[in-house]
Parts: C-alpha cells; structure tokens; sequence
C-alpha cells in the first residue's frame, strides 16, 4: 500500500510540475504568488516543486537586469526580484530545418527563443531526399558545434518541406514538379535519427509561424499569411493556434482558389486559379514582351523601381486578383491582420496598395479592415527555418516533457 501511496504521489507530483513549467513557458517569468495562483496551488507547494526545478536546472530565478530583460515592469518588482522564476533558456535547444527546391536551411534558439546560430546550404533541384536529409542533420550537427551543445541538448526538431503532409499517414503529397520529398514520412525518417520529438510542416505555414512569432503578426492573435512565390500558399493562425491543414493537410492553398471563373485552365482541375495571376512565373510571363524570356526578379523589381509602365500594370492587376480571393477568404475567416510574403511582396506598395484597396471595395463592411502589411522576415528557407524552432518552441507539452525527463531527480513526499 505505502508502494501505490509513493506511486501516486510522485505522479500528482509530476502532474504538478508539468503544470507549473506549462505557466512559465506561457507567460514567461512570474512570480511564485502569480504561479500559484495561475496553477491553482497553494504556495508550499509551488515553492517545493521550484525548489526540485531549480536544482534540476529547468527553472531559474530571475534577479536584477534579468528582471527588465525578463520583460517586468521594474515597479512590479517591490523588492521581491528573487521571488520571480522563469523556465532556463539554456536547458535546452530548439532546432528547425527548412527544405526548399534549392535551399537547405537550419535554425538553432534556445527555450526563451534567443537565436543560437543559423545558416543554410544549397542544393540542386534534382537532390534526392535521402542526400537532403544528410545535408540537413550535418548542418544540424554543425550548428550544435558552433553552440558548444550537441543533439542530447535538443529538446525538439521541426522539418519545413514543400508540399501538403497526409495528418492521417505523414506522408507527403505531390506538390511542385521535383518535388523530392513526396511519398516520404518525413517524420518518421528523421525520427530513426534524432532521439527527440520530430515535427513536420508544410514550409508556408511555418513562414507564418515565423511571422507571427517574430515578425509582423506579432501582438495579433488572427493572422493570414500569404507567400506570393513560385507558387502561392498560406498559413491561418486562429487565438494564436496554427491551423495545420485540415483533415488531409491540403487546406491553405489559396492558390487555387478561382480568380476567374472563366480563366484558362489549371493543372489542378479549376479554371483562372490565382496563381495564373499573381505567382512570380505568371507575372514574369505577363512581362516577357517586355523583360524578355530570361528576365527573374531582380530584373522585375528593377523596373518595378523605375515606374516601368507594363511592370506596374501587371503588379497592380496581380494585387488586385489577390484582393478579390482575400475578400473572399476574409469574409469567411475574418483575420485581424494579412501578411504578405514571397518574392513579389518585395514589390512594395504597388503590389499591396492594390490588394488594400480590392479587398476594401469588395468584402464584406465588417471583414474589409482586415490590416494588410509586408512580412517583416528573410524570403524562405531562412524565414521557414526560424519558424520551425518557433513551432518547437510552442508545443507546450511536448516541450515540457523533455525538459522534466532532462531534469528530473528523485522527488520528495511534497505534492
């Protein structure tokens, strides 16, 4: 009976812990009465419980500057500095890699979010996945170095590939042609490799992750993000929750979302899909009378610059489909702010003016103020690698978790 006593106990113990670092990982550092009263546990037995955390390492107490550079109000303080906790920053690592076409990316913070190291690599568009995946536990590895930590220290990966990921299998589907990781569980393959959770997402969605974590979603907690690139995807995050995909991981492909219903036909099956309007290569195609054939975006953006009449048509045409589509998605999903990403964001104002403007003409009185801003973060594979040490850093259980097994000591009778 003592045996089963002794059991129960060190799970409500357990129990108790998960709750009150769950507390600090949310709202960042507070103070022993705040714990107490947001885990809805009396003071002894918060101060128990820190008292294991501190000496495990997974709880720290926040004295002096740290108290400002914690984000307190130095008024709050009333002498109790000493009495404010906050999660370690340093009990562990959060990686991200991001896989595009041409890019591998790999971005390394630690538990409060601090950028640790960041870099990526190239990559051939006819890469296999089995060498992306190398190039990316190298970079991996390499960063850890450069950290003075190693993948023990790793209390999560996330893995940003092109393309929808099945919820039901992780696999993912078809997506650009060459798209290397199609049919693969990436999940599962990175598992075999790295002791730590994996986690895999469609590489918009983290851009989103990124933007709303770093970027320009902050301080907003319904957010659209729209990536106008070689092709066009999005990421929602609704009460700051990342919508993942629906039932098949397919949603957010705002792309084929009809711009006009009498439009040239789409691979996809629709007709006058967005991305035949507004994408970087339909834009760059609207422009070869004027640009030439071999013209990229830097070409586009020069003459953007120059007020180059057909340039600004085009990009203004290319904002006002895009206008149309949001109105739509708008007055279904109402979002307080749209981020704009991808290469023609870089285009400024003569693509998002037009957006503005559309979507104030054509949605609904009560969705048409939706906030409508450029992304603030690099293009890509560098902006969905940071996004994904972000989605790590949001898992709240799983993050949790890891920090207590890593921490964990033999517990005391107090609960």
């Amino acid at each position: 009976m003592a045996a089963k006593d002794t059991g129960s106990l060190r799970a409500l113990r357990r129990t108790n812990s998960e709750r009150m670092l769950s507390a600090l990982m949310e709202h960042g550092a507070l103070h022993r009465a705040e714990l107490a009263r947001i885990c809805g546990l009396s003071r002894t037995t918060v101060s128990t419980i820190v008292a294991d955390l501190v000496m495990g390492g997974v709880v720290i107490e926040v004295v002096g500057d740290q108290v400002a550079r914690a984000g307190i109000d130095a008024s709050e303080v009333d002498g109790r500095a000493r009495g404010f906790l906050q999660a370690n920053p340093s009990a562990g690592a959060a990686g991200g890699l991001d896989f595009t076409l041409e890019r591998v990316w790999c971005h390394l913070t630690d538990l409060s979010g601090e950028t640790l190291a960041s870099d990526g690599v190239t990559a051939a568009r006819d890469t296999p996945w089995q060498e992306r995946l190398t190039a990316g536990l190298t970079l991996l590895d390499d960063l850890l170095s450069q950290a003075g930590l190693d993948r023990g220290d790793l209390v999560g990966v996330a893995i940003g590939v092109p393309g929808p990921i099945d919820l039901r299998t992780g696999v993912v589907g078809p997506s650009l042609p060459g798209q290397a990781w199609a049919g693969v569980n990436v999940a599962a393959e990175f598992g075999r490799r790295l002791d730590v959770p994996v986690l895999v997402e469609n590489n918009t969605r983290l851009e989103a992750v990124a933007e709303f974590t770093w970027g320009a979603g902050r301080g907003v907690d319904d957010v659209l993000y729209l990536g106008l690139s070689t092709g066009i995807g999005s990421g929602l995050l609704v009460d700051g929750n990342l919508h993942h995909g629906g039932a098949r991981g397919g949603g957010g492909e705002i792309g084929h979302l009809s711009a006009d219903s009498s439009g040239a036909s789409c691979p996809c099956g629709n007709r006058g899909c967005l991305v035949q309007y507004a994408s970087l290569p339909a834009v760059l195609a609207a422009l070869t009378p004027v640009l030439g054939k071999q013209a990229g975006l830097d070409d586009l953006l020069a003459a953007a610059a120059e007020g180059q009449p057909d340039t600004v048509r085009v990009l203004r045409e290319a904002g006002e489909h895009t206008g149309r589509v949001l109105a739509n998605i708008c007055n279904l999903l109402n979002p307080a702010r749209i981020i704009v990403g991808g290469e023609l964001a870089r285009a400024g104002d003569l693509v998002l003016e037009p957006i503005r403007a559309t979507l104030r003409r054509t949605a609904m009185g009560l969705t048409r103020d939706a906030e409508v801003v450029a992304a603030e973060l690099d293009l890509g594979a560098r902006a969905g690698a940071s996004g994904a040490a972000a989605l790590v850093l949001r898992q709240t259980d799983q993050l949790v978790t890891a920090l207590l097994t890593a921490g964990e000591r033999q517990p005391n009778e107090a609960v």
